[in-house]
């Protein structure tokens, strides 16, 4: 049971003063029996009063208002969490018996948002795919498993190539991207194989295992297995979501799980600094956030006018 200490820094820089800055974020790590938050500290810009309630996921937001006028906006979550390693499904059910489980619980509460899926160019694909392997007579964790590890091998994980206006038709085509492109794209083949899928924002922590995603905010997949729960998948590295990832936030898709968004009165642009630091040991030195030095360059941030769009061309 490690011990992650994380600080996650995300400063907007504005070229000018703005006024009633509202904000939301979902930067409170998710507590539970397989995660568990020793300390949460939030340090914002002007000291404001943060709200906090609970989103219909279970998600702890906060929300926060700055009036004054301000010509950044700098966001330090740092957290203490200690995480724990899950058991594997027992998949000695009988696969019947575990499919007719979903079937029977598709119009949960817990389960009915997250098997609704969309169209796109690969569907027919993905479809087709489903039958190839015929996914039905494998146990929904097995089906699961091998959905992801085909993600894994057929798409290139690269930098760059996709941008936060990609559709998943641009990602199929490519077959490219990051976290959150392979993450959306296994959403969609789990829901349309008929299991539930949730998105899942958070970190991922130093493993010799595993090593895409870090040094930023990382996302995956939770699928529904009968009889056992909600179990994480992380296309991006085709693993299993274990005691190295650290969760923030759950919901059908990215909209539902960005960390920082927000609107503001004036019309400005803005350069964007955002730096994660993990590490396993608790660190004595304060890190320097840059000052307000606004250049106005598009390769800083080439989406400036909408915060979430930004955070979200963070994640890797």
């Amino acid at each position: 049971m490690p011990t992650f200490y994380i600080k996650h820094i995300t400063k907007y820089s504005y070229s000018n003063p703005v006024i009633d800055g509202a904000n939301l974020i979902r930067l409170h790590p998710i507590n539970d029996p397989y995660q568990k938050v020793v300390s949460h500290f939030l340090s914002v810009t002007n000291n404001p009063f943060i709200e906090t309630y609970t989103d219909f996921y279970n998600n702890r937001i906060g929300t926060f208002f700055i009036p004054e006028p301000h010509d950044e906006l700098s966001i330090v979550s740092e957290i203490e969490v200690i995480t724990y390693d899950r058991l594997f499904p027992d998949d000695t059910i009988d696969i019947k018996t575990q499919w007719d489980k979903i079937k029977s619980e598709k119009y949960d509460v817990e389960v009915f948002d997250f098997l609704k899926h969309v169209s796109f160019n690969g569907s027919d694909d993905i479809l087709n795919l489903i039958k190839e392997k015929n996914l039905i007579e494998k146990t929904p964790f097995k089906a699961a498993l091998e959905l992801c590890e085909y993600v894994y091998t057929n798409f290139k994980y690269i930098k760059g190539i996709t941008n936060v206006d990609s559709t998943l038709d641009d990602v199929w085509n490519l077959k490219a991207g990051v976290c959150q492109d392979f993450t959306n794209i296994l959403l969609q083949m789990t829901r349309m194989s008929g299991i539930p899928a949730r998105y899942v924002s958070g970190y991922i922590c130093p493993s010799g295992d595993i090593s895409r995603g870090e040094g930023a905010t990382h996302a995956w997949i939770e699928v529904y297995i009968p009889f056992y729960g909600w179990l994480g998948l992380d296309p991006t590295n085709n693993a299993i979501a274990n005691e190295n990832h650290v969760r923030l936030a759950v919901g059908r898709d990215y909209a539902d799980c960005s960390p920082v968004k927000g609107v503001f009165k004036r019309k400005v642009e803005s350069d964007l600094f955002v730096k994660v630091e993990i590490s396993t040991s608790r660190q004595q030195e304060a890190t320097i956030i840059p000052p307000n030095t606004f250049t106005g360059s598009n390769t800083n941030n080439s989406y400036q006018r909408n915060l979430e769009h930004i955070q979200q061309q963070q994640q890797q």
